[in-house]
């Protein structure tokens, strides 16, 4: 079919049968895919179809569906013969591309000067098929935006799968976890069963214990009833002998009295007598006398046989008790050796435990004294190898003058005589090492200066009383010149205290020192107040003329205007002595008070740069030294310092140091090295000392901002932050910076642009926590919380994004407070402990200041979640200083 058709013109060449030949093979597909109300308007101006036919085609109720219509209306098409076919074809053309190339094979163009001549040709005409044509390109555009999202979809699909495939490795530690927690629980439950057994068995040994007490009484009991009976029984035994013995003595009388009655009668004939005998007076009364005697004594030997019987029976009872007491004392003194035993035991466990901790502390001191010993030796030793540097660079610079000697004899004997301008490079003197100050390696103490003659024209003659009077060793004021060279090759003066910052340039703090500044002009050094954040230094010509016209005039002393965080505690010392803690913020307006042994400054407030109370402090030399004591105190006192609980006591100090080798304003006005500005251009003349070593620093300079927008949210520890950015996020203006994943190319291109904060790595790419997410979070009015660590705060500085930094301080009885929460993140208490002891280490080295909320503060983590919000609305009013 294609070659047949390759044109239109081709189309209208072909005669009715072959055209509708052509739609009826594509009938099937025509029927399916073509809506017929968007035909009929053209079928009705290449006048094929009347108004009545469209009606019927449309609307007629015969037809229930599309298809149906469609089919109608290439019928009523088919009646119309060859114009009927074309005007079809070129409708489709139109409307439905894709169906005329399917059934002519040829691709639709639309061309005015090429239709059929069907319909008259007209402006509406040519309209609507710009608009068709317009439509087409759309179409198209669609067509590629489609196939953009379908392989974008298609990568969505892989990621999907990616995902998938990790949360299906996360659900299977999930159920790994779930399967531990169960069995975990399970052997809890057996150690409680365990423990309730063991509680039970004790409490039947207690039982059982008690039972043979009280078998063993009544045994003891029963033998003293066994005692008593055979005690009654003999007493029995001894009563029936004798009244057997009477029986058988009174058988024995009968016996003997049966034959004699005579004998018998005449007895009782006696005893009548008897009776009938009469007594007298006296003898009866004497006879009632004894009687009422006799019963007297009976009733007192009776009264005191009871009497008898109850002290017997109450010393048995008091037996009774006593032995009774006697048990219960014996069983205590058991109970109590056991329990003797027991912690006799325990003391001699701790008394080893003891012993081998002195071992190990001995030990220690030793292997302490040890390395001491071996770093004062190195230190020897490394102070006599620079010794003999020194000595090797004189003979070096002597063995160079002699060369440039013999050079510029060997020009002057053929050649021109050497240009008068020229000079000498001059020879250093060898310097003594000053080391306990930790300062620099030079010490100037008979006040000369090394500095070539070329140079010292330009250098003051007298600096004016006072200079140098801060400075290790006692340098002089000659000796506090100093030079270096930046990368462009321009040379700066920083030696002389005379020349400090400020923010209109640099100026001299004392009215007699002008010597240096008229020989730097050119280029001074500059200070925070307006200085270049790169180099430290800028250049202010009117701001330097008008100040010195000031300082000639003695209207002005000073020309010092900085800022400073303190990294010690500086306690008052006498009276106009500013009392400062660690990490306060001072303004600096005087480093020459009282002749330059002190400073004088100002008090910051956190909510402003204008300072409160003022005061002197320690000039950078003394406080520098005020620190090395203050860190060798408390290493002595290291014991003590352990046992103090974290976030108990006042912070002393910050230790903080700085490579000399990195220009410094503070640090570069207290340096007492020289270098020589003829030999800075050969590396082999390079001072020693130039080498990467670090000093600690007392002093560090701030520079203020205050950012307008929400500042993003960082908690130490991060344990601890995120339990609480899980509470913050349900409040308004808090939301989660999300770590965004990225492939290799977008993790690339973001790497280029700057905009990673913290990556980790993963499966085909990386997590990343990118400046952008940040930004546009802090754009929406919302506090960003971030998940990541210490070190990434230096980067959010660089991208002029100051973070608030919630420092929670961790101990023993806190981190009970965090179980619950703390077992729903897998992490146990130790490892909270010792994460928070390793990042309280780390803010040390966080250039900002930061917000710490003491452990008494709050008693539960609704209280612990309004102190944050309370700190970080405050934190969001102070003046952010970094370093």
């Amino acid at each position: 079919m294609a070659e047949l058709c390759r044109t239109d013109s081709s189309l209208t060449a072909l005669d009715e049968e072959m055209l509708w030949e052509m739609m009826e093979d594509h009938r099937c597909r025509i029927v399916r895919s073509i809506c017929p109300s968007r035909l009929t308007p053209y079928l009705r101006q290449a006048k094929v179809l009347d108004q009545l036919d469209e009606e019927e085609v449309l609307h007629s109720p015969r037809f229930t569906n599309t298809a149906m219509r469609v089919g109608h209306l290439l019928d009523l098409l088919k009646t119309r013969g060859k114009n009927g076919a074309i005007a079809f074809l070129e409708s489709l053309k139109f409307h439905n591309p894709d169906v005329y190339t399917l059934v002519t094979g040829l691709q639709p163009s639309v061309d005015f000067t090429n239709f059929s001549g069907l319909m008259e040709t007209s402006k509406l005409t040519e309209c609507l098929a710009g608009a068709i044509g317009s439509l087409q390109e759309e179409l198209s555009q669609e067509k590629g935006q489609k196939e953009a999202l379908l392989r974008q979809c298609q990568q969505l699909q892989e990621y999907l799968g990616q995902a998938e495939a990790r949360a299906e490795a996360l659900r299977q530690l999930e159920a790994d976890h779930g399967r531990m927690k169960r069995e975990v629980s399970a052997h809890f439950h057996e150690v409680l069963k365990l423990k309730d057994e063991m509680l039970s068995l004790s409490l039947h040994y207690s039982n059982a214990l008690q039972e043979k007490d009280l078998a063993a009484t009544r045994c003891r009991g029963l033998q003293e009833e066994l005692y008593l009976m055979k005690q009654e029984l003999q007493r029995e035994k001894m009563s029936s002998s004798c009244e057997r013995e009477f029986r058988e003595r009174s058988l024995k009388m009968t016996n003997d009295l049966e034959p004699g009655d005579e004998e018998l009668s005449r007895l009782k004939e006696e005893n009548e007598r008897l009776r009938s005998l009469t007594f007298s007076l006296a003898e009866k009364d004497i006879l009632e006398q004894n009687l009422d005697e006799a019963l007297e004594s009976r009733q007192e030997l009776v009264n005191r046989i009871h009497s008898l019987r109850e002290q017997a029976m109450a010393a048995e009872r008091q037996r009774k008790q006593y032995w009774e007491e006697k048990e219960q004392t014996l069983l205590q003194f058991q109970k109590t050796k056991v329990d003797c035993e027991i912690y006799k035991e325990k003391m001699n466990v701790l008394q080893s435990q003891v012993v081998e901790l002195q071992k190990e502390r001995d030990q220690a001191y030793s292997a302490r004294d040890g390395s001491q010993l071996e770093m004062s030796q190195n230190l020897a030793e490394k102070d006599a190898l620079r010794r003999k540097v020194f000595e090797l660079t004189d003979q070096v610079c002597e063995l160079r003058q002699q060369v440039q000697r013999l050079q510029a004899q060997a020009e002057s004997l053929p050649g021109p005589k050497q240009e008068p301008g020229a000079r000498e490079p001059c020879p250093k003197r060898k310097q003594q090492l000053v080391r306990m100050f930790a300062l620099c390696p030079w010490d100037d103490s008979d006040g000369s200066s090394s500095e070539c003659p070329g140079e010292a024209e330009a250098s003051p003659q007298d600096p004016g009383p006072g200079h140098g009077a801060g400075l290790p060793g006692g340098r002089a004021a000659g000796a506090d010149k100093r030079y270096w060279r930046e990368p462009h090759g321009h040379l700066h003066s920083s030696g002389h205290p005379g020349l400090r910052g400020r923010r209109d340039g640099v100026v001299p703090r004392h009215p007699d020192y002008d010597g240096g500044l008229r020989g730097n002009r050119a280029l001074v050094q500059g200070c925070p107040g307006g200085h270049d954040p790169g180099s430290g230094r800028q250049t202010s010509p009117e701001g330097y003329k008008k100040l010195v016209q000031d300082l000639k005039a003695k209207v002005a002393t000073s020309g010092d205007s900085f800022y400073i965080r303190v990294n010690l505690a500086l306690e008052r010392r006498a009276e106009g002595e500013l009392q400062v803690h660690c990490n306060d913020i001072l303004h600096v307006t005087d480093t020459l008070f009282q002749g330059g042994s002190c400073w004088h400054a100002h008090r910051v407030g956190p909510y402003s740069t204008k300072g409160t109370e003022q005061g002197t402090i320690p000039n950078y030399a003394q406080a520098q030294q005020l620190l090395i004591a203050l860190i060798q105190d408390m290493a002595h006192r290291s014991t003590m310092a352990r046992k103090q609980p974290s976030g108990g006591a006042q912070k002393l100090v910050r230790i903080v140091s700085m490579d000399r080798t990195k220009a410094s304003p503070l640090w570069s006005s207290f340096d007492g090295g020289q270098s020589d500005p003829s030999q800075v251009e050969d590396p082999s003349t390079v001072c020693f000392w130039a080498e990467s070593y670090f000093t600690l620093v007392p002093y560090t300079l701030v520079h203020s901002h205050r950012p307008s927008r929400p500042r993003p949210v960082l908690f130490v520890p991060r344990v601890v932050g995120k339990i609480l950015m899980e509470k913050l996020c349900l409040l308004q203006g808090y939301k989660k910076c999300p770590a965004a994943y990225l492939s290799q190319e977008e993790y690339d291109a973001s790497s280029q642009r700057g905009d990673i904060i913290q990556e980790r790595e993963a499966s085909g790419g990386r997590y990343c926590v990118t400046c952008s997410t940040v930004e546009s979070l802090m754009g929406k009015n919302t506090h960003a919380l971030l998940d990541i660590q210490l070190d990434s705060v230096r980067v959010l500085h660089k991208m002029e994004i100051f973070p608030i930094i919630i420092h929670i301080s961790i101990n023993e009885k806190v981190a009970k407070k965090f179980k619950k929460a703390l077992q729903r993140l897998g992490t146990t208490e130790d490892q909270l402990l010792e994460a928070a002891r390793q990042e309280e280490g780390e803010l040390d080295k966080v250039p900002c200041l930061y917000s710490s909320l003491a452990p008494d503060s709050w008693s539960d983590l609704h209280a612990l979640l309004g102190c944050v919000r309370l700190a970080i609305a405050d934190e969001q009013k102070k003046v952010v200083w970094t370093e």
